[in-house]
């Protein structure tokens, strides 16, 4: 006898495991996948930002302050780099007719570190100093804007993974004691959390900012600020952690294995926790974009990363002078990636949220 083929789909849903089921109802969710995509390109360029940048982020060209964006040409079947001179006046450059240089690839330069460790030297492109390829111009010292993002952009993008990992896993076990052994526990740990959510982490960075020591490299006061972030945003997470721990603690599943024998610890991480992980995913994905508004708020204030390090938020201080806005609008070029990395996030976010939600279609 055949069987009808609503029969067979739903045989076929039923066969599927939740983590497939939830593959393909976010890959249903277009404007999920475009966000996803491009924080893969994001940080895949992060990753190896010393290798695509053509300098480094230190480099001063003293030759071309506040230099306009310089765009590749075609010639042929070759890229190349038109030269410009500089005009009397304030930082005005004209293009300089019939003066070209090709483009060449996988070229050696500044030297940086790939991955952190690995001594290079290798970029994807470059040209002559004659020639340099400004893709988004120079700042006021005469820094190429383009290699700057790229660099500021292993900051900017990595602390708000690095600080969700880490607030995450503290609300994760934290709400999870707190919900599971309820009472007295309980009652404690919110208690803790309600004070800890009451802290504004503004101010308190701010604060605590004035007492580092002076000395202190841009990379030690970037860990400090994931360390703070950290240990304010893991409040909010350990109070959903515990309501969905307490619904869950009277569950079949969790009597089952309590009448084994099993310890209250394993319950907890092997078969309360990882029925959170839906709403975890999609609760990070949607809590990342603060942890980098976080550092550039903290970086545009002058209490974040420092100069010379790059990162988006020290980057967008020349632009808090209104002529420079004006004269030179390509030193807004961290506020557009800004702007596209928050809203990849909360695309992907909402993707995931939707593809969560059992009710949605």
């Amino acid at each position: 006898m055949e069987t009808d083929a609503p029969t067979q789909n739903a045989e076929a849903q039923i066969a599927l495991s939740p983590w497939q089921i939830f593959w393909r109802r976010l890959k249903r969710r277009r404007i999920a996948m475009i966000g996803g995509a491009i924080l893969i390109v994001l940080y895949l360029v992060a990753l190896f930002a010393g290798f695509v940048a053509p300098y480094h982020y230190e480099r001063m060209d003293r030759d071309r302050y506040f230099h306009p964006p310089i765009w590749p040409k075609i010639s042929g079947v070759r890229l190349v780099v038109p030269r410009y001179e500089q005009l009397p006046g304030d930082f005005v450059y004209r293009e300089v007719p019939d003066d070209t240089q090709p483009i060449h690839f996988f070229v050696r330069g500044d030297k940086y570190q790939l991955f952190g460790f690995i001594p290079a030297s290798i970029h994807l492109f470059g040209s002559d100093d004659n020639h340099p390829v400004y893709l988004f111009g120079t700042d006021q010292f005469g820094r190429d804007i383009f290699s700057r993002l790229l660099y500021g952009s292993q900051i900017s993008l990595s602390i708000g993974v690095v600080g969700i990992f880490l607030s995450f896993t503290f609300g994760l076990i934290i709400g999870g004691i707190s919900g599971y052994f309820a009472g007295a526990t309980d009652t404690v740990i919110m208690r803790f959390c309600e004070l800890i959510m009451s802290i504004p982490a503004l101010y308190l960075i701010i604060s605590l900012r004035a007492t580092f020591p002076p000395g202190m490299s841009s990379s030690q006061v970037y860990a400090m600020i994931i360390i703070i972030l950290s240990c304010i945003g893991w409040a909010g997470m350990a109070r959903v952690i515990r309501g969905m721990t307490l619904s869950l603690r009277e569950q079949q599943f969790v009597l089952a294995a309590r009448s084994l024998g099993q310890s209250n610890f394993k319950i907890i991480v092997r078969h309360i926790l990882p029925n959170t992980l839906s709403y975890v995913i999609v609760a990070a994905t949607l809590s990342v974009p603060y942890y980098i508004l976080g550092e550039v708020v903290l970086s545009f204030l002058g209490v974040g990363i420092q100069e010379p390090q790059a990162s988006w938020g020290n980057m967008l201080t020349a632009a808090e002078d209104v002529q420079y806005l004006q004269n030179y609008p390509w030193l807004l070029a961290p506020s557009a990636a800004i702007f596209i990395t928050v809203l990849a996030f909360n695309f992907l976010g909402d993707g995931l949220r939707d593809a969560a939600d059992t009710k949605s279609l």
